[in-house]
């Protein structure tokens, strides 16, 4: 879908960039603002030139995101399928099936995190409000959060037991976060993360 712009004038930079955003139907962070004309004012303070501004408005996140990754995945040569698109709270989450899938998740995941990295680079050099974008393979990131979410939860349960730290494998950042998310309302333990990457753990211990 092309991205549509608009000229638009107005006594102000701010009530014409209003007047921009008002028929193109969007909100401020959704839309590309280009000022050119600052207004003009004469004898008495009144508007001689008004301003002009060019105001283009952006895809939706979901469209964005997904316009980016069939970029990519068409330079990689990737066979593929999207098939599920699932956008909420300034996150967009993307499924992608195919013949290809056990190249481009890639040893431990790295290609796949590759990806959902320049992706989520791409979509966000430009906007005000970040874009968290998670993609996934046939849900092998979905069954692996659950997997170590299930994790977390036994091996809390061997802190309260044997009243001792757990300090888990290495893991990367989204995988910390996983860890902290299972356990943040648990209130007979906490967890904190030690160490540098790419060796950084999560530990489990009593609350105090």
């Amino acid at each position: 879908m092309e991205a549509k712009s608009i000229e638009k004038r107005g006594k102000s930079v701010d009530e014409a960039i209003k007047a921009a955003l008002e028929e193109l139907g969007c909100d401020i962070d959704d839309a590309i603002i280009e000022v050119i004309e600052e207004p003009a004012r004469g004898l008495l303070g009144l508007v001689k030139k008004p301003a002009v501004v060019r105001v283009t408005r952006r895809d939706k996140p979901e469209e964005e995101v997904r316009k980016v990754l069939e970029d990519l995945l068409k330079k990689m040569k990737i066979d593929y399928e999207i098939r599920k698109v699932e956008s909420e709270e300034g996150r967009v989450r993307i499924n992608i099936s195919g013949k290809d899938m056990g190249l481009l998740i890639g040893r431990k995941g790295e290609t796949l995190n590759s990806l959902q990295f320049m992706v989520g680079l791409i979509v966000n050099r430009r906007r005000q409000e970040r874009i968290r974008v998670i993609l996934d393979v046939e849900d092998y990131r979905k069954k692996k959060e659950q997997s170590l979410e299930a994790l977390a939860l036994r091996l809390s349960e061997r802190v309260k037991k044997t009243k001792r730290n757990v300090v888990m494998r290495p893991m990367n950042s989204q995988e910390r976060r996983i860890v902290h998310t299972a356990l943040q309302g648990d209130p007979q333990v906490t967890t904190y993360s030690m160490g540098d990457e790419p060796n950084r753990k999560v530990v489990i211990s009593l609350k105090k």
